[in-house]
């Protein structure tokens, strides 16, 4: 024997050479794969059954099932290399013949491998039994939406550009104006332009996009504009199943353009059986020339192109293209209207200075009154003087008033709608802006923003459970926006959860709005250093900006005294927040106090309303 060698069969039991095979079975490697193989089959049914409750990513079965494959040579490696004993893990070929405990080890690993097969067919019946009625479920619920639906609905799609880079609006414009036109229909519900366009790119089946938007058609198509030529493909399809029941192709002179919009419009309503509003006071709208010069309206449309872009220089690029249309046709009230619509709102969301804000202003209000001097029957031209009236001069009956005409001459109006809303709910009458936040919801139900106020209104009728729900789809549709998460905390301040009150503040992106949600949540937690600390902070950084946020955090700390002096700040800077009050179930703790009346009659609000005032 050679010195430093182990005496041949050490680590065996005393025989006859044993096969391959029978080696690996003796040194019980073949239990060891097959408990590994039973407990990863068993890991991953538990890791896709429980990892959407913990947020887990969709790759993480995959992930897992993929490194106990890499994982799998390993342990057949060590389950050959070593043995169990009750002295622990040591070499197989370092245990003497006799002290082997590896069938008694074999008959544990037989028990470990039958308890995790249990355990495997038991989360596999289990799945089986979810994946079916998840199944039904979703079938279910599929099939309410669908009963939902009404079949009188449609939703028209950015039509795809497939003209010159450019001319992008020109497409846009077309299926703005079939959108506009398809609304004059009684009976037919037509998604607006914001909630239609977000699937401009979409990839999802028809089926999905019209459960999304909740109709039962989808009109959808291609627009190439080269020189003086138009070719438009328009296709009205059944968003159930795909299926086309109706498609047009169309080569027209550029001069055709609107002949060509109003037999796409007629086509269309043919098909799903839809005729003209015949509700008294309602007036056929129209946002094209009255010359029916198309460059005109191709500047028009460049307008709103510009203003959808949200930004200061969209709204002064707009600005512009407005200009341009009206100087193409000087009677050109919907251009007017859109004008003084991007004047209130460049002064009220991006100008600070006074002088500034006074010459955007007298603009706005110059091209409102020219706008309803040329069509006093145009929707546009009462929303955009609702507007200027509302948020620039804080006329609230005024606002109620120009809402409340745009609405009666376009009933289906989502905007009018919405708007009308608004007005309501700052007059103190909340359920009815609810209703119709309701109503224009249907017609643009993704809007985050609408989505926002319901959530406003929702939470001053006390109906929290509603208003969580709602705030929680505005964030779902436009996560990361500023405020949404302030008002989430507004909310759980209102069910009395100051936990979970901070946790939403602390998810406010950073700047304002993050400052005042912390100062809110902190004035119901117990660190009363950190809750003054809070309103030191908004008090030094936002006094000329969020004087009414101030306020609302003195009636949260229950000091009415100073509650009234930022009150009377907000009221003389026009701080906007104003219109809130009686939606506001914090200022409104002090409804009883006197000097809230004589505040209310101060800035013309009724001192009545329906809201439910916090405890």
């Amino acid at each position: 024997m050679e010195a430093g060698l182990p005496p041949a069969g050490a680590g065996r039991v005393v025989g006859e050479p044993r096969s391959f095979f029978g080696e690996l079975k003796c040194r019980n490697v073949l239990r060891a794969a097959v408990l590994y193989v039973g407990a990863v089959w068993a890991l991953a049914q538990g890791i896709a059954q429980l990892g959407p409750s913990f947020d887990a990513p969709g790759w993480a079965t995959r992930g897992f099932v993929i490194a106990a494959a890499i994982g799998f040579p390993f342990w057949l490696a060590f389950a050959w290399i070593f043995e169990i004993t009750p002295q622990g893990l040591r070499r197989e070929s370092e245990i003497p013949p006799g002290d082997s405990i590896a069938r008694r080890t074999g008959r544990k690993l037989d028990f470990a491998i039958i308890a995790v097969l249990a355990v495997a067919v038991i989360l596999l019946l289990g799945n089986q039994f979810v994946w079916h009625k998840g199944i039904a479920q979703a079938q279910s619920a599929l099939a309410m939406a669908a009963a939902r639906i009404p079949p009188k609905s449609v939703a028209v799609l950015p039509f795809a550009n497939e003209g010159e880079k450019g001319e992008q609006f020109f497409s846009d414009g077309l299926s703005e104006d079939l959108i506009n036109a398809l609304s004059q229909f009684a009976g037919l519900k037509v998604i607006s332009r914001n909630s239609a366009f977000q699937f401009r790119y979409s990839k999802d089946p028809s089926a999905e996009i019209g459960a999304k938007l909740g109709v039962a058609h989808l009109l959808e198509g291609t627009v190439q504009r080269a020189g003086n030529v138009v070719r438009i493909t328009a296709t009205l399809v059944n968003a159930a199943d795909g299926s086309v029941l109706w498609s047009q192709r169309y080569d027209k002179p550029y001069t055709d353009l609107f002949a060509l919009q109003d037999a796409i419009t007629q086509s269309v309503a043919t098909a799903l059986k839809a005729e003209l509003l015949t509700a008294p006071g309602a007036v056929v709208q129209t946002d094209r020339p009255p010359s029916g010069n198309l460059d005109a309206y191709t500047a028009y449309q460049r307008g709103i192109a510009y203003v959808a872009l949200g930004t200061e220089d969209g709204f002064r690029q707009a600005i512009d293209a407005y200009h341009e249309a009206i100087r193409l046709d000087p009677r050109y009230a919907a251009a007017y209207a859109r004008l003084s619509f991007a004047w209130t709102s460049l002064a009220i969301q991006f100008l600070s200075d006074p002088a500034k804000i006074a010459r955007a202003t007298d603009a706005a209000r110059a091209a409102s009154a020219t706008s309803l001097q040329l069509d006093p029957d145009s929707t546009q031209a009462h929303l955009a003087r609702a507007y200027l009236v509302l948020n620039v001069d804080m006329d609230w009956v005024g606002g109620e008033t120009e809402y409340r005409r745009a609405l009666q001459l376009a009933p289906n109006d989502a905007a009018a709608q919405f708007g009308l809303a608004v007005a309501l709910g700052t007059l103190g009458q909340n359920r009815r802006a609810v209703d119709l936040t309701r109503q224009a919801l249907a017609s643009d139900p993704r809007h985050a923003g609408w989505y926002l106020w319901q959530g406003t209104w929702l939470a001053a009728l006390d109906r929290l459970d509603e208003a969580r729900q709602v705030v929680d789809t505005a964030i779902t549709l436009q996560p990361g926006a500023a405020y949404y998460h302030e008002q989430l905390a507004i909310i759980e301040i209102l069910r009395g959860d100051a936990k979970a009150a901070l946790a939403a503040a602390r998810q406010e992106p950073a700047g304002s709005w993050h400052d005042y949600a912390m100062a809110f949540a902190l004035q119901v937690g117990p660190d009363r250093a950190a809750a003054d600390a809070a309103l030191a902070k908004v008090v030094k950084d936002q006094a000329n900006a969020g004087p009414y946020q101030i306020a609302e955090v003195y009636a949260l700390r229950r000091d009415p005294d100073d509650m009234f002096l930022w009150l009377d700040h907000a009221w003389i800077s026009r701080d906007a927040g104003v219109g809130y009050l009686l939606s506001d179930p914090l200022i409104l703790r002090y409804r009883d106090d006197p000097r809230l009346k004589a505040f209310c009659k101060k800035v013309g609000l009724p001192t009545t309303t329906d809201a439910v005032a916090m405890k």
